[in-house]
């Protein structure tokens, strides 16, 4: 009784494999894999496919750490296949192309996101929204279209069709750049989407995390008033004057919350913790939306006459497809948005990961595979 989508992501990853992971494929690769769910990582000995006539293989130089990572290693969401190499913010530099490649050449920068197939042939798929097709393949913890495990970003090279390539535009660093095959593009998709991109537009950003800081970013590239909706008033100052919002709201106040009533074109929820959508949904203008990114592990509550009195609106988005996300790079590129990173050693990932569990980092996580990932 699962929908394609539910079967594809939840049940075809405890395939058995018929061959170690060493030995599926003809390319000897490593990485840093989790083999439990303790999410411990460490060396991973793998193997990748060797160059399709339309793939692209390039040296992985830099891997955001997105909490999606930490939840697969840990297995908390209850479908991890292990060993699992996590990893969906890759970037880095083209080694080899297949001979009908022609979105890049040797040399180029690109990047892989959060999915490295689809069916190509859906709905979804023919809208360039690859992101929702029922057959989409991930990154990482996935079965591709040959059977195989598909592993991440933690490791020394990708291979991946060109389709699911995207191209790292001149004016971006590479480390800079990774995050936002994610947390970037999670926040662009919506924005476009629910048509929150207008200049003047009052929009508030829920959570000043890995996500939240980015969705600031661009609310302001687009000429939006931004007010950041925060627990901690200590994240005021950097809210403001490091990020650019121009109010903030604590969530808690009750005060700040009412005088801030219907003031809102939308508002962008990037956090994954439990908490209540309707003091969020009172502050909203009519015709509002609330757009959720983050997924807390219990279900939310909704009193309908919240959304009736209003015409309001709770959605929810999913990261995007290659063609927007694409967009998203150039115009990230244009107005030189690029997250806040901290650059870490491969060997470093599982400190990092008990730091990002305690909200310790601001506000993305950047493994240097290029100069610290050895081999094992």
């Amino acid at each position: 009784n699962y929908s394609s989508y539910e079967y594809n992501l939840i049940l075809l990853p405890k395939r058995e494999m018929t061959k170690s992971p060493e030995e599926e494929h003809p390319r000897k690769a490593i990485g840093y894999a989790a083999r439990d769910t303790s999410g411990t990582l460490s060396p991973f000995k793998f193997s990748r496919r060797a160059t399709g006539v339309k793939d692209v293989t390039f040296m992985v130089l830099y891997c955001g750490i997105c909490h999606s990572d930490l939840h697969f290693i840990k297995n908390e969401w209850g479908f991890t296949t292990y060993p699992v190499v996590p990893g969906h913010e890759i970037v880095g530099v083209v080694t080899e192309v297949g001979p009908k490649v022609e979105k890049c050449k040797v040399g180029d920068k690109v990047g892989v996101g959060c999915l490295v197939g689809a069916c190509r042939a859906c709905d979804s798929c023919k809208d360039g929204q690859e992101n929702y097709c029922p057959k989409m393949v991930f990154t990482y913890n996935g079965i591709g279209h040959d059977g195989t495990m598909t592993y991440g970003g933690y490791s020394d090279f990708m291979v991946a069709d060109e389709h699911f390539i995207v191209r790292i535009p001149d004016g971006l660093a590479l480390d800079a750049a990774a995050p936002l095959l994610c947390a970037g593009i999670t926040v662009y998709s919506p924005l476009k989407y629910f048509q929150l991109d207008k200049p003047g537009m009052h929009l508030g950003v829920v959570g000043l995390g890995g996500v939240g800081h980015v969705a600031v970013k661009f609310a302001k590239a687009f000429g939006a008033k931004v007010t950041v909706i925060s627990t901690s008033p200590e994240k005021k100052l950097e809210a403001i004057e490091h990020l650019g919002a121009d109010a903030f709201l604590i969530s808690r106040d009750p005060d700040q919350m009412q005088a801030a009533m219907g003031t809102m074109d939308g508002v962008i929820d990037t956090v994954s913790a439990e908490h209540s959508l309707l003091p969020l949904i009172g502050l909203l203008k009519s015709n509002g939306k609330i757009v959720l990114v983050g997924a807390p592990d219990r279900p939310f509550e909704v009193p309908s006459l919240s959304l009736i009195f209003g015409r309001k609106m709770v959605a929810g988005s999913c990261f995007g497809g290659l063609r927007e996300t694409q967009e998203m790079m150039e115009f990230a590129a244009k107005h030189n948005i690029v997250p806040d990173i901290e650059v870490i050693a491969m060997d470093y990932v599982n400190t990092a990961m008990e730091r990002l569990q305690k909200g310790d980092v601001k506000y993305r996580f950047v493994i240097d595979v290029g100069n610290t990932l050895t081999n094992v």
